[in-house]
């Protein structure tokens, strides 16, 4: 039973691939899109981000280029393909995710950068304040941090028994210990024990859910973290394994198979990246844009997955449901 329209995830590979660009194209403004995600699951934020960009009259390749560059999990890698960027050069930089558009902002104190990250921005440095960011950043963000603790409030609603909770969090995240602080102190509030579990491989993953399993964790939030988007199949496949009731950030997830989501809507949040980016293109200035935040959420429901785990979701937590799926 669908609530909300799911936006079609259109676009082909070729809007994934690094472009190499003709001299015929050069005179066209070329912006860097420097992701932490896999070209492969980021097409809802390109699809966003297009969709943005056109509504402020910019097309890719009639009147812009972008040059994509994915970071697939690997954090490591980030800063070298931002200084890349930075010497191609382009006339902006779009930093999605908090590790890509901290290389961007250590890249460049000069070129433009719009960035989509998932916790306070000044707290990061990447701007002076939201209203007026100063310097040569701006863009949203989409708060997948501060979702955290409502995340473990819906799993808690689903799964009461488990009076220990665990939480997979990403040892190389930049955001990784605000997370688990606001993660106890809603469990705290909750009567609620948290254990945390840590990943940063594929074979982490694989290990995370055998601790889980010997320690007899009833229950499990996966943290917000673009390393675990790019292994979403396994994580999913590993919760199903373990018969572990688990919620994730996006719906992507939920779609997949996962039990639950709860997060932004992410093209909407990147067509707000590409608006900016259109507007930045068009003269205005960075540090004059204050820094939005999402405004929308949407909690997906998989029935089909509850079913297999044996729970049942409460008429309260299906009352609030975006979208389930059967």
């Amino acid at each position: 039973m669908r609530r909300r329209e799911f936006i079609t995830l259109l676009g082909g590979a070729a809007l994934l691939q690094p472009r190499i660009c003709s001299a015929q194209r050069s005179a066209m403004p070329v912006m860097g899109f420097l992701h932490a995600r896999a070209p492969e699951v980021a097409r809802p934020q390109v699809v966003g981000f297009n969709r943005g960009l056109a509504e402020k009259g910019y097309i890719e390749g009639q009147n812009v280029i972008t040059e994509y560059r994915w970071g697939r999990g690997q954090y490591e890698q980030l800063p070298g393909m931002a200084a890349e960027l930075v010497r191609r050069p382009v006339d902006l930089l779009i930093g999605g995710s908090e590790p890509a558009a901290l290389a961007a902002k250590a890249a460049t104190s000069t070129i433009p950068i719009v960035f989509a990250v998932g916790s306070d921005p000044v707290k990061l440095g990447l701007v002076a304040s939201f209203n007026h960011p100063g310097g040569n950043a701006t863009g949203i963000n989409i708060l997948t941090v501060s979702l955290e603790a409502k995340r473990l409030g819906l799993l808690h609603e689903v799964a009461p028994r488990a009076e220990t909770i665990g939480v997979l969090l990403n040892p190389n995240s930049p955001v990784a210990q605000s997370e688990l602080v606001d993660l106890q102190a809603a469990a705290s509030g909750l009567g609620l024990r948290i254990r945390e579990v840590q990943a940063s491989s594929i074979d982490d993953i694989d290990s995370a859910f055998a601790l889980i399993e010997r320690e007899h964790i009833a229950a499990l939030v996966v943290a917000a973290d673009p390393f675990f988007d790019n292994r979403r199949d396994q994580l999913v496949a590993g919760a199903m394994r373990a018969a572990l009731p688990v919620i994730f950030q996006f719906r992507e997830y939920a779609t997949a198979g996962g039990l639950m989501s709860y997060g932004i809507d992410l093209p909407d949040a990147y067509r707000q990246v590409g608006i900016y980016a259109g507007r930045i293109l068009k003269g205005e200035k960075p540090g004059e844009l204050p820094v939005l935040q999402s405004s929308k959420f949407e909690l997906i429901l998989n029935l089909k997955t509850a079913k297999a785990l044996g729970l049942t979701f409460p008429p309260g937590v299906l009352a609030i449901a975006d979208e389930v799926i059967e």
